[in-house]
């Protein structure tokens, strides 16, 4: 199975802020949140790059367990600002499950639950200032790096669609934006233009024609912040980080619960959307140095429009859904160009495995975006098509 990745960190910045924590260390603190029982067992869980994440089994009632996770405040300056944005979130949902009143599937294994602590905090800080968080842990659920089936695309895209549609309603001045500028191209390519300028290591010579690239297409990637600026989109609660594997599926991969939550912030739908097609519709990996194997896999791509829509109808604009193609084009033109200013500054933001490996993953980027384009009337004519269904 092949593995996308969401962020990279070189070893050098991993052992800045990450620390390594003894099973015991992490038995204690969890023994602060205000969980069931004793804890009995500890062990690390997942493979995410951002927080250290710990499995934690207790003797009380709740035998699946609990998750301990280490808010990683290098990455998230303001965790306070996180943790505000998750609790007003999970609320949210929580209340418009309920009022939905189907109870097929427990409103509890449907959103995320944050355990607070035994003085009713909802994160603590450890004597050397780390902050920690506890969560419920939903059993029998299982999540995938690659889509693999139309299915899982397009529950994929319910998901993320149902997602934004319950939050459509909260005020989207009570979310804090918790990383400034993450999706602002102009703002991205700022920071290439100035790598260009100093050429720290060297390196721009090797990436002339990836820039020149990246320079052919500035204007239209501009489209989203026009839009915007013009009052045209409107600004949603969006999650930011529309990995595939941040979709929890049931043992029948059915969508049950969207996670990762430290991401949520004000946004543009555009970007959830691309963001997501960017993961799903590449037949190739992330880094591929073959380019002649990217290719796009449409039907993954129909599948999550089709999901996406059949929750994301209630409540999109025409103008929306208008710059979802936008998103499509941009999501992996930023990544490209994220990609290249790492490279240009000595690669010392994403973790690398041999010496030009972010200007291949640049090259990788750039070739989806062709990819993207030399197909965009067909991609238009879906989403057109799937929009159609529910405007008669």
């Amino acid at each position: 199975m092949r593995k996308r990745y969401g962020y990279y960190f070189s070893n050098v910045h991993i052992a800045l802020m990450m620390r390594n924590f003894n099973l015991e260390q992490v038995s204690a603190l969890a023994s602060r949140f205000d969980i069931e029982g004793n804890v009995t067992d500890v062990s690390p869980f997942g493979s995410g790059h951002i927080n250290d994440t710990y499995r934690v089994l207790t003797d009380g009632y709740n035998t699946d367990g609990y998750l301990l996770q280490r808010v990683n405040h290098h990455v998230f300056k303001n965790v306070k600002a996180v943790m505000e944005n998750m609790q007003l979130v999970i609320r949210h949902l929580k209340e418009k499950y309920r009022q939905a009143g189907d109870q097929t599937v427990p409103v509890e294994k449907k959103v995320l639950t944050l355990i607070p602590t035994r003085e009713n905090d909802p994160y603590l800080v450890d004597d050397a200032g780390n902050f920690w968080r506890m969560l419920i842990l939903l059993a029998d659920t299982r999540s995938y790096d690659i889509v693999e089936t139309p299915q899982q695309a397009r529950e994929g895209g319910r998901a993320f669609g149902q997602f934004q549609r319950l939050l459509s309603d909260l005020d989207v001045g009570n979310i804090h934006e918790v990383l400034p500028d993450f999706h602002h191209i102009g703002k991205r390519l700022d920071k290439l233009n100035h790598a260009v300028a100093a050429d720290p290591v060297n390196r721009v010579a090797q990436a002339s024609a990836e820039l020149a690239a990246i320079k052919c297409r500035e204007r239209r990637m501009h489209t989203i912040l026009d839009l915007a600026a013009d009052g045209i989109l409107p600004i949603r609660i969006t999650h930011n980080d529309t990995k595939f594997n941040n979709v929890l599926l049931d043992m029948h991969d059915k969508a049950q619960c969207v996670i990762d939550l430290d991401t949520v912030m004000p946004g543009y739908v555009a970007y959830d959307f691309g963001d997501a097609i960017r993961t799903i519709i590449n037949r190739a990996a992330e880094d591929e140095a073959d380019l002649s194997k990217i290719t796009l896999n449409i039907p993954l791509f129909e599948a999550y429009v089709s999901g996406y829509f059949e929750e994301a109808h209630y409540f999109l604009t025409a103008e929306e859904v208008s710059s979802l193609i936008e998103g499509v084009l941009l999501l992996p033109y930023m990544q490209a160009v994220r990609f290249l200013t790492d490279f240009l500054e000595g690669d010392h933001y994403y973790k690398v495995h041999h010496a030009d490996h972010n200007l291949q993953r640049t090259r990788a980027q750039l070739r989806l975006v062709e990819q993207l384009e030399v197909h965009e009337p067909e991609l238009r004519e879906i989403i057109d098509r799937v929009v159609r269904q529910y405007q008669k």
